[in-house]
């Protein structure tokens, strides 16, 4: 047996999802460089990091992370494009998991009760299969030990994509978009809201203004990455 994995490991390398170099023995996802070397934020262990300014007097969050810095074209952007567009689920499985740890060990974080994915509009979920901000926060839900709901929040209306919008557009183009699907689920919970890249914030911003309509409901932002 150890003869064929090794042949289809020559003819069929995995490769890691950051780099592309192919993945040695025990690597998964990523490869031992890129696990260390990636630019990682460390924004869990400051309350006044700078994504969580950018939500100040816009939204009352109680803390805001992100895992990696986003450079374009760089291996972060690289890393999320492989869960994105080419569906490699795994990538926000791993990620998730890893960032979990750190979160459940962080003051501003710990007392999170359940996780929420920003939702995709029915249409594009059907476009593209699946929403890449659930495999990311399946992975915080396992490391954290907390409850994940893929379907707690609600897009009403499908919005054009943020990519290519300026910062005043993007909130123009999500404003009153989200709504709360499972009221009894969220109310009187810390709520962690996950995406996989954080710009201007608007969309995770509309989703926050949802769920604080609850009644004694407090909201946390976690983020893949951080442009």
């Amino acid at each position: 047996m150890n003869i064929i994995s090794d042949l289809l490991w020559i003819l069929f390398p995995e490769l890691c999802a950051s780099c592309d170099k192919a993945l040695n023995t025990g690597e998964t996802c990523l490869c031992t460089y890129c696990r260390f070397h990636l630019p990682k934020t460390n924004f869990h262990l400051d309350k006044n990091n700078p994504l969580v300014k950018n939500f100040w007097g816009k939204v009352n969050v109680h803390s805001a992370a992100a895992y990696y810095y986003f450079g374009k074209g760089e291996k972060v952007q690289h890393l999320i494009h492989q869960l994105k567009y080419q569906g490699k689920k795994e990538v926000g499985n791993f990620v998730g998991e890893a960032y979990g740890v750190d979160l459940k060990r962080s003051e501003f974080f710990s007392s999170s009760e359940i996780v929420v994915p920003v939702p995709l509009h029915s249409s594009k979920l059907r476009k593209r299969g699946f929403n890449q901000s659930d495999f990311f926060a399946q992975g915080l839900s396992k490391t954290m030990n907390i409850p994940f709901s893929p379907d707690a929040l609600k897009r009403n209306l499908a919005t054009e994509t943020q990519t290519r919008k300026h910062r005043y557009d993007r909130f123009e183009n999500v404003d009153r978009v989200f709504a709360v699907n499972k009221i009894e689920l969220l109310k009187g919970k810390h709520v962690l809201l996950v995406d996989d890249v954080v710009t201007t914030g608007s969309t995770l911003t509309a989703c926050a203004e949802a769920i604080l309509e609850l009644p004694n409901t407090k909201v946390s932002i976690a983020a893949m990455a951080y442009a």
